[in-house]
């Protein structure tokens, strides 16, 4: 299903550069129908912003500070996100903040049925990012646009190492979902990943697809499968026997 989305995003949380691009990362998940950012637009720090809204048709909302040390933007994007949802006119949101304060809207908007994208820097807290369906960093975003063509898919520069910690969530999840002979279908280990740990993308650590970056571990056996139903043959993947008796001891 293609989703209709409403982008809500925080300008006074959110740096302004490549814009462009997290406008086209969001475009793989759905439809902006509604496009907001939401700020003082008195204050000078939002100037960046200014020149990029015609060029991706964001609509700026006005939202005066009305005390020092209070977020109003937070509040406003809040009540819009709610007039949104009742509106029934989109059935996902984007929110563009690495704001802990949208946690609870975000699980507001789950519990009535939306599909909820995030997108921050990486110092969001975890609260918020575990309360959205996926949440993407915009570190990946930014490199991705900055990365010349020639490098090579696996760009260790600058990128999260593998750790123990997400092997073993590959593998947990490999084996939740494994036949009787040990394999399961990669989309929906890649599906399941993204349900137990949001943040979790392969671009994290260098690898476009998960496909390459379950490679590159070692840990895990692959096999392509001709499909009926489609040129493009299915991958499954198992976990190597070796990686079995260690969890069983």
């Amino acid at each position: 299903m293609n989703l209709n989305l409403a982008v809500l995003i925080d300008g006074d949380n959110i740096p302004s550069a490549h814009v462009k691009e997290m406008m086209e990362e969001i475009a793989k998940y759905g439809n902006p129908t509604i496009k907001r950012i939401y700020g003082d637009w008195t204050k000078p720090h939002l100037n960046k912003w200014k020149s990029l809204l015609l060029e991706n048709a964001i609509t700026p909302i006005q939202q005066y500070a009305y005390t020092i040390g209070k977020n109003a933007t937070d509040s406003a994007m809040i009540i819009d996100a709610m007039d949104i949802l009742y509106s029934q006119k989109v059935n996902g949101f984007c929110i563009v903040s690495s704001d802990s304060d949208f946690t609870r809207l975000a699980t507001r908007l789950r519990e009535a049925g939306m599909q909820v994208i995030g997108i921050g820097e990486k110092k969001t807290p975890n609260p918020f990012i575990v309360a959205c369906d996926k949440f993407i960093y915009i570190e990946i975003i930014r490199k991705q646009s900055t990365k010349k063509p020639d490098e090579k898919e696996s760009n260790k520069e600058s990128v999260d190492p593998i750790t123990q910690k997400e092997i073993k969530l590959i593998s947990s999840t490999i084996s939740d979902l494994s036949d009787d002979d040990g394999w399961a279908f990669l989309g929906d280990v890649g599906s399941l990943l993204q349900k137990k740990q949001p943040n979790f993308d392969s671009r994290n650590y260098g690898f476009e697809k998960l496909t390459p970056l379950i490679k590159s571990i070692g840990a895990f056996d692959l096999e392509q499968r001709e499909n009926t139903k489609s040129r493009h043959k299915l991958i499954f993947v198992k976990n190597k026997e070796k990686q079995k008796q260690k969890r069983g001891k």
